[in-house]
This record gives structure tokens, sequence and C-alpha cells, in this order.
């Protein structure tokens, strides 16, 4: 099985559709269409936090992804996450998360593990968390996104 990245990104933008477009950029991932996942982390998979994404194929493709995504409004601050777990045999749980600040993202995020954690008779051995926060400027919109991206981007016709 191929990478699964965590990547993230901040931006701002007149609107926040661009804010969340320019937050994608610069994550690395702007240039796909985003097929949303649930949150299971396959046992296979090698995990790789690396901020920016590389290329993952050709625009136009299908990208699948967990996402956190926060948007703000001018003078406002936001924060998207990304937690997951991790069991003995590989396998695991991501949980995604937005709010208004770091510490509430990361306190949804820790409540959503522990009760993915709970739901599973798996012996889990590693917890990580990625929390990125974003202002809106004053006459502008914002975004945070953080995601878990899956392998290589696919053709979607």
């Amino acid at each position: 099985m191929s990478v699964i990245r965590v990547v993230w990104g901040t931006a701002a933008g007149p609107t926040g559709t661009a804010a969340y477009d320019a937050a994608l950029a610069d994550a690395g991932v702007e240039n796909y269409n985003l097929v949303p996942l649930s949150s299971i982390l396959p046992a296979d998979a090698s995990l790789a936090v690396v901020g920016t994404a590389p290329d993952l194929g050709a625009a136009g493709n299908g990208l699948y992804v967990v996402q956190g995504r926060a948007p703000a409004g001018p003078d406002e601050t936001a924060a998207a996450g990304i937690g997951w777990a991790r069991s003995e045999s590989g396998r695991g749980v991501f949980y995604e998360a937005a709010g208004g600040t770091e510490r509430a993202v990361r306190t949804e995020i820790e409540a959503g593990l522990a009760a993915g954690r709970d739901l599973r008779e798996w012996t889990f051995v590693e917890e990580e968390t990625v929390v990125r926060r974003v202002e809106g400027p004053p006459d502008e919109r914002a975004c945070a996104v953080v995601l878990a991206a899956f392998g290589e981007s696919r053709p979607l016709l």
C-alpha cells in the first residue's frame, strides 16, 4: 500500500471559497478533486507527516482524503486538525475537527479518538495530532485545513 500523507495549509482570500482554495494550495492539494473518506486507517498503510504534498498526479484527478477544515471571517480566528490512533496491527482511526481555538480542536480530537478506540477491540499503541490555526485579516476570509491524503490521485473519468 502507498503512503498516507498528513498535509496542512492556511490562507486568506476575498471569499470563503477563495480562502479555502488558497489553503489547499498551501497544502499542495489544490489541483485535485477531494473525495472525503470516513476515518479508518488501513493496517498496511504507512503514514508520513509532511506538511506539503508532493505531486500526486494529474490535475483534476480524485484524491481520497480525511479533512479538517476551519473557515474564519474577517478578524476571526479558527483552527482545524486531524488526529489518529494506531493499533499494534497498524489499523487505526482518524478523527478530524474544527473550531475557534487550537485548544478546542485538540480537545475534540482527543475525545473523538477516545470514543473511536472504545468502539474497537484493538490494542492501540500510537496517537498523534496535527492542528493549524488561522486569523482572518480585517477585509478578507481565511481558512485552515489539515488533510490526510491517501496515496496518489486517481482519474475520475
